[in-house]
């Protein structure tokens, strides 16, 4: 189910991720719940898995900082672009 408020939101100018034109369902690995993501909310949703997988892997990294805090702006965007979707995936 995807929610159509969301198609028409745009990724914030600081976002340097790869860019979707298609969506596609995503599931949360935890409890199994899954939900379709326009490209937009994908971009943002990689971005976000992919910070989360480099903060903890590289935890002295000299671009920790910056990246923990393009992940929370991320997060943020996200839970407001679509929060029924943030709920499902990311909470």
């Amino acid at each position: 189910m995807m929610d159509m408020s969301t198609k028409n939101k745009k990724l914030p100018k600081w976002f340097d991720g790869t860019h979707y034109s298609k969506g596609e369902e995503v599931t949360n690995p935890f409890s199994g719940e899954s939900y379709e993501l326009n490209g937009t909310e994908l971009s943002m949703y990689d971005f976000i898995k992919g910070a989360e997988f480099m903060l903890e892997m590289n935890k002295g990294w000299e671009q920790t900082n910056k990246l923990q805090k393009e992940m929370i702006k991320g997060l943020d965007w996200f839970r407001s672009a679509n929060a029924k979707a943030y709920m499902i995936l990311l909470d």
